[in-house]
């Protein structure tokens, strides 16, 4: 809380935040977030409110109010539960706040984590960092903070708050199988600082013991693999239908067809084969936090 210089007590906190901008690019979130806004600002007319009366009831700024209300800026779910409560909307701003999740993370990440929420077989190989899917938040807030030029703080806080949100895969119900193959030189990399490294370590071998989740490590070692080109994932659906990716092939791009998966799957099931087994895998990342 801050007072600004005509005396009015303004909140900070919540309009400084960073991640809850809109990105100018995504037309559906521009336009779920509009639609959002301008639900809230009839509903608070309404009732006869004004904006600076909302903003001081809930505890916001007023320049926030004004932001959300004209799209500008994503509402935080708990502020729609705070609005809803306010304005006696008997659940109806609440029930918003499933539209906003959809728009909090960039369209691209967006994207992916449908994928991999439709998905009943994931296989991943990283070769120069550990899986999104893998990294808690320190790690992944440290590898985006090292990119040059930097980002800024509001794209590092948005781009780390859409990986942790992937990782719901895990949550699933069933759980799709995993599987996930990590070069040895990233895991000795101490990114984020000795408590971030150690707390990445231990975090991949819990999800080790998963049921669902095989984890392997590729020993540095080893002089050559199928997988020195980039990064594979491969997507596998419950109709059995396909999806691959490969830094070294196809251009990069996302791939379908049978032929090139067939490719993909044998450069894949290659990797795992030269990799640690599991249980060595999980001992080798043990050996490795006795020394952080």
């Amino acid at each position: 809380m801050s007072v600004d210089g005509l005396g009015t007590a303004t909140t900070e906190t919540e309009t400084d935040e960073p991640g809850w901008e809109v990105d100018p690019d995504d037309d559906w979130a521009l336009a779920v977030v509009a639609t959002v806004g301008r639900q809230l600002r009839l509903r608070r007319e309404a009732v006869g409110m004004r904006a600076a009366d909302f903003a001081v009831a809930a505890g916001y700024g007023e320049d926030l109010v004004y932001k959300v209300e004209s799209g500008k800026r994503i509402p935080r779910p708990e502020y729609l539960d705070t609005a809803d409560a306010l304005l006696d909307a008997g659940g109806l701003i609440s029930a918003m706040k499933e539209d906003v999740k959809r728009v909090r993370y960039p369209k691209k990440v967006r994207d992916l984590a449908k994928m991999e929420a439709r998905a009943v077989e994931i296989g991943v190989y990283v070769c120069h960092s550990i899986s999104g899917l893998l990294q808690t938040a320190a790690h992944a807030r440290a590898a985006f903070e090292s990119r040059q030029p930097p980002y800024s703080r509001e794209e590092v806080e948005r781009m780390v708050g859409a990986r942790l949100a992937r990782q719901s895969i895990f949550e699933k119900d069933p759980p799709p199988s995993m599987s996930f193959v990590l070069e040895e030189a990233p895991l000795r990399r101490p990114l984020g600082g000795t408590m971030a490294w150690r707390e990445q370590l231990e975090h991949l071998l819990e999800v080790a013991r998963y049921r669902n989740v095989t984890l392997q490590v590729m020993p540095t070692h080893r002089e050559v693999h199928p997988g020195l080109d980039g990064k594979i994932e491969l997507l596998k659906f419950e109709d059995g239908t396909a999806v691959g990716r490969a830094e070294g092939a196809f251009n990069g791009r996302p791939i379908s067809d049978l032929r090139q998966l067939r490719l993909l799957e044998l450069r894949y099931g290659t990797i795992r084969a030269q990799a640690l087994p599991p249980r060595e895998s999980s001992a080798f990342i043990e050996a490795l936090l006795g020394e952080a």
